[in-house]
């Protein structure tokens, strides 16, 4: 496994890569890995003949400096993780200085509309930042495929949006969540919970499943209705919002049409940590 810190170094390999006709596959995480993570990787190293994951905190996307600054950062280990996957693995831990050289902020993109729904909503910015850095480490790593999990399902739309808007020849792969055995959608944030609390967190996906029963017997007033009682009984949980969504354009759910796709979508507060999940409903 070879590790990298900059782009020029990264470059090389990557560049002869391509020249040779070998396929490129990436996979962009924060660090902090966990099963859902190296699930990715795995997919990635079926489907290509190199992989690259990349590690890095990315500043611009986090809309509360204190929630950036508790980000669990432990790359010794990370790489550690790789490493028992497969031992030619690329990976890219850069400074923000590497990747962003110029300046530090995040470009403003119109996704459509996708960006100022749910997660949108709440975290002003939050998406500005996450297609900046995307389309700068598409730049970088110059893949040919790109990994991102269906945990943020609202960002996977963001990125497909991003590489139509932008021109980008990549194909973007959504994989599934990888869920914990109580059913909390793996995440680098749970590290942060009590195990009381982690395992407790459980009931959102017992929660959506629940609600994706009731799907064809309820509306989406009855359903939001429903899930905010049963937060309501439940002290050590906070609901920010739950919203069902047109799969595919994110659009809120007034009236159903034939042949859609809708989605649930959650996010949720527990021993001040902010969890998401969502789950297909038809």
């Amino acid at each position: 496994m070879a590790l990298f810190y900059t782009v020029d170094t990264l470059q090389r390999p990557l560049l002869k890569a391509r020249a040779e006709g070998q396929s490129i596959g990436f996979v962009p995480t924060m660090g902090a890995l966990h099963s859902g993570h190296l699930s990715l990787v795995r997919k990635a190293l079926e489907e290509n003949d190199l992989v690259v994951v990349s590690i890095f905190v990315n500043p611009t996307q986090f809309d509360k400096e204190d929630d950036l600054q508790k980000y669990p950062a432990q790359l010794e280990e990370d790489v550690k993780l790789i490493e028992e996957i497969a031992s030619d693995i690329l990976v890219f831990a850069p400074t923000a200085k590497e990747v962003y050289p110029q300046k530090m902020e995040a470009k403003q993109y119109n996704f459509e509309g996708l960006e100022k729904v749910m997660e949108g909503e709440f975290r002003t910015g939050h998406f500005d930042g996450v297609g900046t850095v995307v389309e700068r480490l598409f730049e970088i790593c110059i893949p040919h495929r790109a990994y991102f999990g269906e945990k943020d399902f609202q960002q996977l739309q963001i990125i497909r949006k991003l590489v139509d808007l932008q021109g980008i020849d990549i194909d973007i792969v959504g994989c599934p969540i990888e869920r914990e055995d109580h059913g909390l959608a793996r995440s680098s944030r749970n590290e942060r919970l009590s195990p009381t609390a982690r395992e407790k967190a459980g009931m959102i996906y017992a929660i959506l499943k629940a609600a994706r029963d009731q799907f064809d017997q309820k509306n989406a007033e009855e359903l939001n209705q429903w899930v905010i009682q049963q937060f309501q009984e439940e002290e050590s949980l906070e609901l920010e919002y739950f919203e069902i969504a047109d799969a595919h354009t994110l659009t809120p759910l007034m009236k159903r049409q034939t042949g859609q796709k809708y989605r649930a979508f959650i996010a949720v507060y527990t021993e001040g940590v902010r969890l998401i999940d969502n789950i297909a409903l038809n």
